[in-house]
């Protein structure tokens, strides 16, 4: 007897089946997931209890599950003679003109023994039930089948998946389901979780129930904040103990973090002239470091004066480059060509952030890099021109960092004012200053007086 023939594609290989249609979607798994087959068991698309039967029956003889409706009708005949299949196998009423033998839906197929390809295919489902037929396939040609958590449509926010395709890293990989179309071109997801990095508490999507809690500031200037008062490795201790101090605050693990100015806003002009003092990659790199060692992620800050945000974040595309580092835009410190650091409050259009948040998302998804967040720092509408404008986009996790100073009743004015409006699917941040805020919010405060309760908390 003929044996089922696994297709053998290249390590590389990612194949997205996407379609609306569940029919179209099961023929597109067997053309991925079978070179040739035996055989094959067709059901009605519309016809659940028979799908689930059909898929059993596929299952145990090693064939691909093919759904037959008005419009797929000779598609499935095609499909069959792509296969090279000598019988196939109904289950409910299904009429299909093939010169392909039809054998009883009774009569027994098993292919237990047919041989496996030198590598299996990993195959990952967003809708599992919606489409048994697909899963049934999978199976039967012997893939590593691996289920996105219910409610789930990114893979870089479900820990498990993400390890699997870790695992089977060298595999060609199947994602199946409509909502990946999310993601737009979802590949990119595949080869970021494939280099296996997570967040400490799972998952790759920064703010996929995830929090953090940050220190703010710049090597070795203790006036700008506290990341800048203790060397690298006490700073990882330091801001460890801080984020503990949220445990048991809110239901999501609460990681830490650094927030690191790279750029600082001068008073002085520079050799340049843009009111704005870059940090060389190779100050930063033992705090970008220490971080990573310690599975913490990191936001590199500019504060461009002068300048603009994008030529600064292409000084240090080498940092943003590793996995875990993100970035932040300070708008109160981008000028005009008349204006000075500390005399005016900077703003930056939508169409500035936009060219950054479009630079980024091709670096991540060029480099296969996890997604990554950018962060907005806001304490004044005007401070970010056109907001609604500013572009999302599937490989980022923007968030607003609303970074006012002084009274509590002034800070939470400004928090709902910058809520109003917002573009739909932003994330929210809040600043606690040590010395500046009168009174500073504890951890607890923090967790139940800030609503909705930020993803992000930063202290300087």
């Amino acid at each position: 007897m003929t044996r089922a023939t696994l297709t053998k594609a290249s390590a590389d290989t990612i194949t997205v089946v996407t379609q609306r249609d569940a029919a179209e979607r099961a023929l597109r798994a067997s053309r991925a997931l079978f070179a040739s087959a035996p055989g094959a068991v067709l059901a009605p698309a519309d016809d659940a209890p028979a799908i689930r039967k059909a898929a059993s029956a596929a299952r145990t003889a090693h064939v691909p599950v093919l759904l037959v409706d008005d419009e797929r009708r000779r598609a499935v005949a095609a499909e069959l003679r792509r296969l090279d299949a000598s019988w196939y196998q109904t289950v409910g009423t299904v009429h299909i003109d093939t010169s392909v033998e039809k054998r009883a839906a009774s009569e027994e197929t098993d292919d237990a023994d047919a041989p496996r390809a030198s590598r299996s295919v990993t195959v990952v489902m967003a809708e599992a039930t919606e489409d048994a037929a697909v899963s049934a396939t999978a199976k039967a040609a012997g893939a590593t089948v691996v289920t996105m958590p219910e409610g789930v449509t990114d893979p870089a926010a479900a820990p498990e998946v993400v390890r699997a395709l870790h695992e089977h890293e060298e595999s060609p990989t199947v994602l199946v389901g409509r909502a990946f179309v999310k993601l737009g071109d979802p590949r990119w997801t595949v080869r970021a979780a494939e280099g296996g990095w997570q967040l400490p508490h799972g998952g790759q999507r920064p703010f996929d129930g995830h929090r953090y809690v940050a220190m703010y500031g710049a090597p070795g200037a203790p006036a700008l904040g506290v990341l800048g008062e203790q060397d690298p490795a006490a700073s990882v201790t330091r801001v460890r103990d801080l984020a503990t101090t949220y445990d048991g605050l809110t239901d999501e693990p609460v990681t830490p973090a650094f927030e690191l100015i790279a750029t600082v806003a001068a008073g002085d002009a520079g050799a340049d002239g843009d009111y704005s003092t870059e940090l060389p990659v190779s100050t930063l790199e033992p705090y970008v470091d220490a971080a990573h060692d310690a599975g913490m992620p990191v936001i590199i800050d500019l504060q461009p004066g002068r300048s603009d945000f994008l030529s600064q974040a292409k000084r240090y595309e080498s940092l943003l480059e590793r996995p875990g580092v993100w970035l932040a835009l300070d708008p109160e410190w981008r000028l005009g060509p008349d204006q000075v650091p500390l005399r005016q409050i900077g703003t930056v259009s939508a169409a500035e952030v936009n060219e950054v948040s479009a630079w980024l998302a091709d670096l991540v998804r060029s480099e296969d890099l996890p997604p990554k967040a950018l962060v907005l720092h806001q304490f004044r509408l005007s401070m970010i021109q056109d907001r609604s404008s500013l572009q999302a986009h599937p490989e980022l996790d923007m968030l607003v960092h609303v970074d006012g100073q002084g009274s509590q009743p002034d800070k939470q004015a400004t928090w709902k004012a910058l809520h109003v409006g917002a573009p739909a699917g932003i994330h929210w941040g809040w600043k606690n200053f040590y010395d500046e805020d009168t009174p500073m919010l504890s951890p607890s405060e923090t967790m139940s007086q800030v609503t909705p309760t930020p993803s992000l908390v930063t202290y300087q």
